[in-house]
């Protein structure tokens, strides 16, 4: 045979028909088909729905009275769903119910055009399957009043018909006889609470049992005429608190349809539940037509939006066959992109209409509008001076850290304690805590946006900002003897001036040697994906890691000169004096969150690889004790103040 040339066709004769297994065919669709028995209620309830619709394209001008009506019975087992639609003829039996596949539905959607109606697939019934040994189908057509006809199947796989007298009205009652795992279904108390949120936006009437009241009764707000703006806003509310499950809602806003995009609409909201940094109480809940089709579709609303929860409704949307997901085509990212923007004008009309709600929601979702802010330039610009940020001085906006720092922004790259509480609280100047979630990119975008110093701690930039060169170089003889005295294996003393000058030292821990000691610790393979601890190391292998802390000394610091100028002189009390620096320094590094055996060592984070709280403390008591012992015999006394000294010869 050329290339390219196709295969002769296989004649007739030799043609096979493919066998299916009807039993293995009907327990998958059945059984695995659907994620929860519950769904079975759901199709079934649907199928009543597309009755009636179908009842209204075919026979407009009709006596026709809408309502579904659903009967448990716990004592015999039973659930019966009920409803005055169209009814079928013994035929449309054969062809529609009988035939898995073949929906009269999706038949007449072709044929109208009709998008009220919601069955597709033709398999809903056989959910039916699912939960009930037996099931029942007693009916009457809109076409033919004076007949009935009832269907009676065990597993689906065989069937018969039987001629019965004629409902009362036109319509189809189908009555499970449940398996007795699925006997729970038949309490109608569980029916209420099912089918509530089943068939919240069902424009038909669903009673359960002999309720006068529907279980769809709720006032669904985007459906009412025109109203006031404080009426919409309270209707809205009013179907928020109702219809969310979890959480109390803390405001409310329209999702409306996008011309060329999407016909979803519906309502969000802001939810009052807790939230920080990766949390994710996104709740969505998705109807097709007025069913509930995706209680879950969280993945509809943007990944930062941790604390939004919402319905929409659509037409257009396309459901996978075991109709509880979404297919993810056009109409699917359309509907994204007009959430997205729903919450963003969403959030800015509340800032402006609202500022009640809107403080509540900053207080509540501070941690996550930071993340939100970097993801979407218009939140950006709306959050950028309302949204709290952690510092060491509580939740403060970051105009008020860049107000307090005298126009810059100061931020700590590490976990805080040490010498950054110490320091600013010191200095009397707020510091964010960059080491919290989202909290350093926001700060650097702000930084950017306004103009602003931006002064990071435990960067290089940053400590220089800090740390100033002294006015004068410190010998190399003193700087080695103090380097001895005070600075333990891993640190590098750092001569220096910096506020408060009452401040003599302060031991600041290098980021880049925790981040080396900490991605080569042999349980980082446990704790990090090797692909991203390949980076990492790459990324430290720059840094030998020796020094672990820079030790700056503050040269302006009155008890600093006096020890230099005791060493100078050669004084007998240096020595003493500089070990109870050195034991002040370890007591400060020990004073971080983390405690004297927190994860950085001994000393906890910030603190020195050798530092030991325990003979800083003792040493403390050994300094008191030299410096206020009795002077020995022979030798004069140090004067305590000048009024002391004696008279000049």
């Amino acid at each position: 045979m050329s290339e390219g040339a196709q295969p002769d066709p296989t004649p007739a004769e030799d043609l096979r028909t493919t066998e299916v297994d009807l039993g293995g065919l009907v327990n998958v669709l059945a059984t695995h088909l659907y994620s929860t028995p519950l769904v079975a209620l759901r199709e079934l309830v649907q199928n009543a729905h597309d009755s009636h619709t179908r009842r209204l394209l075919e026979d407009p001008d009709g006596d026709h009275l809408r309502l579904i009506r659903v009967r448990g019975d716990a004592r015999r087992r039973t659930v019966a769903i009920e409803d005055t639609g169209a009814g079928l003829t013994e035929p449309e039996i054969h062809a529609y119910l009988a035939t898995v596949g073949t929906g009269y539905t999706r038949m007449l959607r072709e044929l109208t055009g009709s998008q009220e109606l919601i069955g597709a697939f033709g398999l809903g019934f056989l959910s039916a399957f699912s939960v009930a040994d037996e099931v029942v189908v007693t009916t009457t057509s809109h076409r033919e009043p004076h007949l009935g006809h009832r269907y009676r199947s065990r597993g689906g796989q065989q069937y018969r018909v039987d001629r019965v007298p004629a409902r009362p009205r036109p319509g189809t009652v189908v009555e499970l006889a449940l398996k007795v795992e699925h006997g729970h279904l038949a309490d109608e108390d569980a029916l209420r609470e099912v089918l509530g949120r089943y068939c919240a936006l069902l424009p038909i009437p669903v009673y359960v049992g002999d309720d006068e009241a529907p279980v769809n009764a709720a006032e669904v707000p985007w459906r009412r005429e025109q109203a006031a703006e404080g009426d919409q806003h309270a209707a809205r509310m009013r179907f928020a608190t109702a219809f969310g499950r979890r959480f109390e809602p803390l405001t409310a806003f329209p999702v409306h349809p996008v011309e060329g995009g999407t016909d979803a609409i519906g309502l969000l909201w802001v939810q009052d539940g807790g939230t920080y940094g990766s949390s994710d109480n996104r709740d969505l809940a998705v109807y097709l037509r007025g069913m509930l089709l995706a209680e879950d579709a969280r993945e509809l609303l943007p990944s930062w939006a941790g604390f939004i929860g919402g319905v929409v409704e659509s037409s257009r949307l396309t459901p996978t066959a075991s109709r509880e997901d979404l297919q993810r085509d056009e109409h699917y990212r359309a509907l994204q992109r007009t959430l997205t923007d729903a919450i963003v004008d969403g959030l800015y009309e509340t800032a402006r209409l609202r500022p009640a709600a809107w403080r509540r929601i900053l207080t509540r979702h501070g941690q996550d509008l930071l993340g939100a802010a970097l993801c979407d330039d218009r939140l950006f610009t709306l959050l950028a001076d309302d949204v709290p940020v952690p510092t060491s001085q509580g939740d403060l906006t970051a105009g008020a850290l860049r107000a307090a720092g005298a126009g810059a922004v100061h931020v700590a790259l590490g976990s805080g304690g040490g010498f950054e509480e110490m320091l600013y609280r010191a200095m009397q100047v707020p510091i964010a805590r960059g080491d919290r979630y989202a909290v350093l990119p926001f700060l650097r975008r702000y930084a950017q946006l306004r103009g602003c110093r931006l002064v990071e701690l435990g960067s290089e930039q940053g400590n220089r900002e800090l740390f100033r060169d002294p006015e004068r170089p410190l010998p190399a003889e003193e700087a080695a003897w103090l380097a001895g005295a005070l600075a333990d294996e891993g640190e590098q003393l750092v001569p220096a001036r910096f506020d408060p000058p009452g401040l003599p030292l302060v031991l600041v821990p290098d980021r880049e040697a925790e981040l080396k000691a900490r991605i080569e610790d042999d349980q980082a393979d446990a704790r990090i994906p090797s692909a991203a601890l390949r980076l990492a190391r790459a990324f430290t292998a720059r840094t030998d890691g020796a020094v672990k802390a820079r030790l700056y000394l503050n040269l302006a610091c009155p008890a600093v000169q006096d020890l230099l100028t005791a060493y100078r002189t050669g004084h007998t009390g240096s020595a003493t004096a500089a070990g109870l620096l050195r034991s002040l320094k370890v007591i400060m590094a020990a004073a971080g969150p983390a405690g004297p055996a927190g994860p950085a060592g001994p000393a906890g984070p910030g603190g020195s690889a050798g530092g030991d709280l325990t003979a800083a403390l003792a040493g403390v008591g050994t300094a008191v004790s030299a410096l206020t012992a009795a002077v020995p015999v022979g030798l004069p006394e140090v004067p305590d103040s000048p009024g002391d000294l004696p008279d000049e010869a």
